[in-house]
């Protein structure tokens, strides 16, 4: 698994390292009930705490990305449709605010914004 952590960003290396799971859990690089490496060897292989790597861990178990079975580590969950499809809405809604803030801040009429969507739409759809 290739996870790359900023120590620069002001996102928390946990959720840095969640994210990154999550990501190749959406992609389909890490198929369903999959083993995902150990809190320790993630650990070593990135050269983070254990106790950095058991908490984002614990928040993929807490939102149902991974199972952990007691003595034979941690796997992806059964994919839940409405989990994979609630967190495309979540980062479409992100680019949409962004480009909301990038409309009011150059004073682009609702018009334009909705005509370029309309032509990407289009242009996405042939």
């Amino acid at each position: 698994m290739n996870i790359i952590i900023s120590n620069s960003s002001s996102i928390p290396i946990y959720e840095q390292i969640k994210n990154a799971i999550i990501d190749a859990i959406i992609a389909g690089d890490i198929k369903e009930d999959e083993s995902i490496p150990s809190i320790r060897a993630l650990a070593q292989d990135i050269r983070i705490s254990v106790m950095t790597i058991k908490k984002a861990y614990d928040e993929l178990e807490k939102e149902g990305y991974i199972i952990t079975r007691q003595g034979k580590g941690s796997f992806v969950a059964p994919r839940n449709k409405e989990l994979v499809l609630e967190q495309a809405r979540k980062e479409i809604e992100e680019h949409i605010e962004k480009i909301i803030s990038i409309k009011n801040k150059f004073k682009i009429s609702d018009e334009d914004i909705n005509n370029t969507f309309k032509y990407f739409m289009g242009e996405n759809n042939k």
